[in-house]
């Protein structure tokens, strides 16, 4: 048996060897075909270097750009990412990258925080992760994923216990018979079990050991039944409790089953079937699933859920995620709100001091989140507000006599008491606007990942000409919805590209908060 091991750890070391000489492979030796063709960019993955295992697979994709981006190491216009796909989940972890110019390597970087990320249904990563999971894609690589197959096989049943055999098959499909792991697909319906053994009904046996408890000690000719009638007893002895004619009596403890059942003692070794029936019918139930979000907005169970726009997260259910995002539903100033009937008086002007400045983004799973440098700041009567941060949503949260539109952004500021305002940049389909492609030129590739490009960005550049506005009290448009928030919405919009929400639209299709009642509220606009 130790010959055995050795000689599988030095296959699986020859094996991963060749799996990562081939995610080596030079740029120019690969085996590229277009996904995605897009007009800014073209999303490829390679043929050739698609290794699968079971329900993982590993593969290589890159994005080719129209322009030149330079980078520290130098210029280029291809990224390549090396990511490991979970077929069955449907996610998939970026482990590595490289920067091309054409066929030139200019930099590799591995990903320090590797993490599963889920396949949005639609996506350019579903048709990478279904390009990647493809059955026929083992044939494309049949040196490495065929081998890599064998000797995870081979170390595996080196590794495993003598009993354990029987989890093992040969198949004489071919010449050279193969040996195929419990998990590839079996012939039958079922998969095959460890423990060969009948199917067991668990309410059945509980209630056929509660019917057996006021009798006296079980007759010696009532044993064979335990092996063949107990799966059966529901149907042919004790009533099912399915039926409501008996209750459902838990048994959890071992020793009480052996002692009111005709299944024989766990000490004795006479029946090796009977033993596997009472171990199989005894013992704690299955966990249950987790539960769906309480509609009595009971937090303590809706803790594993966490907040988002659709699903189990969305809006309708923030309040009931946690305590502290009560007012939520509670509260009667809330944002956004539908911008109507302002009364119209010449509002104090909106004073920036806004400087071109470094730039951090990153899309933290809810929106692409823009973290800029100090001294940048917005005076509104006779109060400044330092700027924090700023954010985009697609639709706009804000509506204006019922109009929707394209996209806003959200510049978060806070003055030196700690109070929030909040400018609202309504964005609309139109010109291409320069700002916006600098932060989109250095957009991360995945998510909870922050870029700090060398390259300053001017936020003068996102605001309307005309700085008109409206004006109300509301709240945070996101959990804990704080309120006492002051709102800024310019009137007019700022125009950028269909390109540009394109670009946006693949992260986030719909990350805006439902309209809020107005509940009276007063609403200020410029005239």
């Amino acid at each position: 048996m130790s010959s055995l091991r050795i000689s599988s750890a030095a296959l699986v070391a020859f094996i991963t060897t060749a799996v990562l000489s081939a995610a080596a492979m030079p740029a120019n030796a690969a085996n590229w075909q277009a996904v995605v063709t897009g007009k800014y960019e073209i999303i490829e993955i390679d043929k050739s270097r698609i290794a699968k295992s079971g329900s993982s697979a590993t593969g290589w994709s890159r994005i080719k750009l129209e322009r030149d981006v330079n980078d520290p190491g130098g210029v280029y216009n291809a990224i390549h990412a090396q990511n490991q796909y979970d077929c069955d989940a449907r996610r998939f972890t970026t482990l590595q990258r490289a920067y091309y110019n054409g066929d030139q390597l200019v930099r590799e970087e591995s990903v320090s925080r590797q993490r599963a990320n889920n396949v949005v249904p639609g996506s350019i990563d579903e048709r990478l992760l279904n390009e990647a999971c493809r059955p026929s894609t083992i044939s494309e690589a049949p040196g490495i994923a065929e081998a890599a197959t064998r000797a995870a096989a081979v170390a595996s049943d080196a590794e495993r216990p003598a009993p354990m055999r029987a989890d093992m098959r040969t198949l004489a499909d071919s010449s050279k018979a193969r040996v195929m792991q419990v998990n590839d697909p079996a012939p039958a319906a079922e998969k095959p079990r460890r423990i060969a053994l009948p199917p067991i009904d668990k309410a059945a046996a509980d209630q056929a050991a509660a019917a057996a408890r006021p009798a006296a000690a079980p007759a010696a000719p009532a044993a064979p039944a335990a092996h063949s009638a107990a799966p059966g007893a529901a149907a042919h002895g004790a009533p099912s409790a399915a039926h409501g004619a008996a209750p459902k009596v838990v048994e959890p403890r071992i020793p009480a089953v052996a002692a009111h059942s005709p299944v024989p003692d766990l000490a004795s070794n006479v029946d090796k079937r009977a033993r596997e029936l009472q171990l199989a019918t005894s013992g704690p139930r299955k966990a249950p699933k987790k539960k769906p979000v309480d509609p009595h907005g009971n937090p303590a169970a809706n803790m594993h859920v966490h907040w988002s726009y659709e699903g189990e997260g969305a809006p309708a259910n923030w309040s009931k995620l946690d305590p502290k995002n009560a007012v939520c539903a509670t509260g009667k100033r809330q944002s956004p709100i539908d911008i109507r009937e302002g009364i119209k008086v010449d509002l104090e002007g909106l004073k920036f001091d806004y400087k071109p400045t470094q730039f951090r983004i990153i899309d933290n799973g809810h929106t692409v989140q823009v973290n800029v440098g100090d001294d940048l700041s917005m005076t509104v009567m006779g109060r400044r507000y330092d700027l924090i941060q700023f954010h985009f949503h697609r639709p706009s949260e804000e509506r204006v006599n019922g109009r929707l539109y394209d996209m806003v952004i959200h510049l978060v500021h806070k003055n030196d008491e700690g109070g929030l305002g909040v400018i609202a940049v309504l964005l609309e389909k139109g010109m291409e606007n320069p700002a916006l492609q600098t932060l989109w030129n250095h957009m991360p590739l995945e998510r909870d990942m922050e870029v700090t490009p060398e390259v300053a960005i001017d936020l003068n550049k996102l605001l309307p000409e005309n700085r008109a506005y409206w004006t109300y009290m509301g709240s945070l448009t996101t959990p804990p919805c704080s309120e006492n928030v002051l709102w800024m919405v310019f009137k007019q919009p700022t125009q950028v590209s269909a390109e540009q929400v394109a670009i946006f639209s693949r992260l986030y299709r719909n990350n805006a908060r439902p309209i809020q009642p107005s509940n009276g509220r007063l609403v200020k606009e410029s005239r």
